[in-house]
């Protein structure tokens, strides 16, 4: 790779070690045997496992990522195959050994020992193999072979290009997500479904357990006080939480949750809310356990020069959360990318909102449907025209259908979690009231916003624009009015630039400048629609600089905030109803 910017956590890499932290606070076990670290690597012709490898690579960074020490980009043709030996300590295996990867770009196949002991598709979705039967004693073979095509017209591939350019950024491609052994007994809890009933005073939980049936046990903790005790029938438990405390961005409260289960142990946590609408005035607005409630937010891509989708160390998605909660935001709009689990923990426990992006896919998009229309208004196309909308592939719906239902479950314990989007201005996008309306039966405790920024389909619940090149001119026509993305402001910060030639939106040549468009937009277009428009949202474009794009309100690196910050909590603190 040509750019070697490096953040301040990657400066400081544990090449041994990274990114050690338990990766999946959601669901707990005590045991746990973090394989991330120097493994070897081979780019090869045939998916048959080499004789022998080139050389060393971090996992979990990509090849294509500075921080994996490699610099390689993985062709479309050839495959990537990973090795390392591993060996589990005395007294790891309880019954079962399972091998976790939370997310591994695109298709992989997992051998232990020359045993192959499972395949996956997607490059987002976290799956697990249960190695058990392939272990032997002493020192075990680990291999991965990786195939990845970051134009495949029927998996979701996010802002992944090869030529980064625009709005769109480097390829990556192998094990970009913490890998992980843990060990269960015969009989496990293999999942938890964590609602929170809130007008109701409970929780229901909904429990699976692999294996012969045998009671669970639940308890509810407010810290290391136990509140309830009881035993789940046939996998359900409704649990009363009378004078409950309720989780906001401004007390987010998490209440602990430990599952038992035979000889299975599992800690996990869960937070009282609720989000729903209330009428506010003459409008319809969003409402956080029944309260009007603005939603106040940044467009987060995730990416990060020297990780790409792999933040460099865990402080570094802290320090994104904890400084824009810090700056008055209270919302993260996580865009066209699936996080490890950590990220959304660290929402729901500083008390972030999180809006979240399905992945898009689909075949090339056609300009004309995707930005140059809606970008001088004609924003409403029927979305059954599946050749426009690059979607003509009935493997690529289908494809896309399954990866967003398995987002779903996979996030929807998270408390910060508030809206999912499946489709973001046309890309991909395909049949979405129907889309829309199958998230809803799937998931009816979170908002949906089924076509962010354009080409509505009508959907009854949220009226989404995006307004970059004019000016600010949203109607309320009764549903809830939410600006999804506008701004994308340009200053590129001499020393922190990624690229020789900024790409943005509307381009500032100094600081000075950039800061007073920034507050004109919020004072004179943002303030006066929450105002007289009942605006409930508005997601400004965005967060942090991503390679060529200089449109964040930090460097790409997180090291220069480009506004000032008295005057941006001031501007945070007047957005509210």
């Amino acid at each position: 790779m040509e750019n070697k910017m490096l953040t301040r956590w990657g400066k400081a890499l544990d090449r041994e070690h990274p990114l050690p932290e338990y990766p999946r606070p959601q669901f707990r076990r005590d045991s746990y045997l973090n394989l991330n670290g120097v493994w070897w690597y081979a780019f090869t012709d045939t998916p048959d496992i080499p004789d022998e490898y080139e050389d060393e690579i971090v996992v979990p960074f990509s090849p294509e990522a500075p921080l994996s020490g490699v610099g390689r980009t993985l062709p479309r043709e050839g495959y990537l195959q990973y090795y390392r030996p591993f060996t589990l300590p005395e007294g790891f295996d309880r019954g079962r050994v399972l091998l976790h990867f939370g997310a591994v770009d695109q298709e992989a196949a997992v051998f232990v020992n020359d045993i192959e002991v499972g395949r996956h598709k997607g490059g987002y979705i976290p799956f697990t193999c249960d190695i058990t039967a392939a272990l032997r004693e002493g020192e075990n073979e680990l291999c991965v072979t990786v195939r990845d095509d970051a134009h495949h017209p029927s998996y979701g591939t996010g802002k992944q290009r090869y030529v980064s350019r625009g709005i769109w950024y480097t390829a990556q491609s192998g094990i970009w997500q913490t890998v992980w052994l843990e060990s269960v007994p015969e009989v496990y809890i293999k999942s938890v479904r964590i609602t929170p009933e809130y007008d109701e005073s409970r929780v229901r939980l909904e429990i699976a357990v692999e294996g012969a049936a045998e009671k669970v046990t639940v308890e509810v903790l407010d810290g290391e006080e136990s509140l309830v005790r009881c035993d789940a029938t046939e996998g359900v438990a409704t649990i009363p939480l009378p004078d409950f405390k309720a989780w906001s961005p401004d007390s987010p409260f998490l209440y602990g949750l430990r599952l038992r289960c035979g000889e299975d142990r599992v800690e996990s946590y869960f937070a009282m809310r609720k989000f729903s609408y209330v009428q506010h005035g003459k409008h319809r607005v969003f409402a956080l356990n029944n309260e009007p409630i603005f939603h106040n937010g940044l467009l987060d891509q995730g990416y990060w020069p020297d990780g790409l989708m792999t933040a460099p160390s865990d402080e570094a998605m802290i320090f994104d959360v904890q400084r824009c909660k810090e700056l008055g935001f209270n919302v993260l709009r996580k865009h066209i990318k699936i996080e490890p689990l950590r990220w959304y923990y660290h929402c729901d426990r500083l008390g972030m909102l999180v809006w979240q992006d399905m992945v898009c896919g689909g075949e090339v998009f056609q300009p004309m449907v995707t930005s140059i229309l809606p970008t001088i208004g004609l924003v409403k196309r029927k979305d059954n025209d599946y050749v426009k909308f690059g979607r003509s592939k009935e493997e690529g719906r289908q494809w896309f259908l399954q990866e967003c239902w398995e987002t779903v479950e996979h996030l929807y314990n998270c408390p910060c979690i508030a809206l999912w989007s499946p489709f973001n201005e046309a890309w991909g996008q395909f049949d979405a009231l129907k889309v829309a309306e199958e998230l809803r039966q799937r998931d009816p405790t979170r908002y949906i916003d089924h076509a962010s920024g354009w080409h509505d389909q009508g959907w009854d619940e949220i009226k989404s624009r995006h307004i970059y090149f004019r000016r600010l001119n949203l109607k309320n026509d009764g549903r809830a009015l939410c600006l999804t993305e506008f701004g994308g402001y340009t200053h590129a910060v001499k020393g922190h630039e990624w690229a020789f030639k900024p790409y943005g939106y509307r381009k500032c040549k100094t600081m000075e400048v950039f800061r007073a468009d920034y507050e004109s937009l919020y004072h004179y277009q943002v303030l006066p629609h929450i105002k007289k428009r009942g605006l409930t949202a508005a997601i400004y474009t965005q967060l942090s600089d991503v390679e060529q794009e200089c449109n964040g309100l930090f460097t790409y690196d997180r090291e220069v905030l480009k506004l000032d910050e008295t005057r941006l909590k001031a501007i945070n603190a007047e957005l509210r109803f």
